[in-house]
């Protein structure tokens, strides 16, 4: 209807809703996938996830939710299995460099959160992108 390009969108699901009906999920990630989308478990790890299934899901990304970022053995075990099944992974809700650096030791693959930047309205965002070193506040950010 939109002629959005499928490779250009990800969907993000969340684990629960994923765990509700499990075939049911696999069948509609199917089609997803067949229509070029990538998708995302958010939240993962705070749900009803179910290891036996997460194989048979068509995913790209698992996002490790904020409640589990600080957690070292945690995060490093969901980051392997991510990895060990061919997806890529997303810290949320990381806020300080000293959790990135955890994060980046540890492999994953991608990080989301205040850290980087609070949401911002659209104006505000195009400008954080025509400059992705700087913060919303005007100042550099530290890596």
């Amino acid at each position: 209807k939109h002629n959005l390009i499928g490779s250009k969108v990800e969907l993000e699901i969340t684990e629960s809703l994923v765990m509700t009906n499990p075939k049911k999920a696999i069948e509609l990630l199917h089609r997803w996938r067949e229509l070029g989308c990538h998708i995302a478990v958010d939240d993962f790890g705070t749900g009803y996830s179910s290891l036996a299934y997460l194989r048979h899901f068509p995913l790209d990304r698992l996002k490790i939710d904020k409640t589990l970022i600080t957690d070292r053995a945690i995060v490093k075990a969901v980051i392997e299995l991510a990895h060990s099944f061919g997806m890529k992974t997303v810290a949320e809700g990381v806020e300080d460099s000293e959790v990135l650096a955890m994060l980046k030791s540890m492999g994953c693959d991608l990080i989301q959160g205040y850290f980087y930047s609070k949401p911002l309205p659209l104006d505000a965002l195009i400008s954080y992108l025509k400059n992705p070193l700087v913060a919303a506040t005007g100042e550099p950010i530290k890596i």
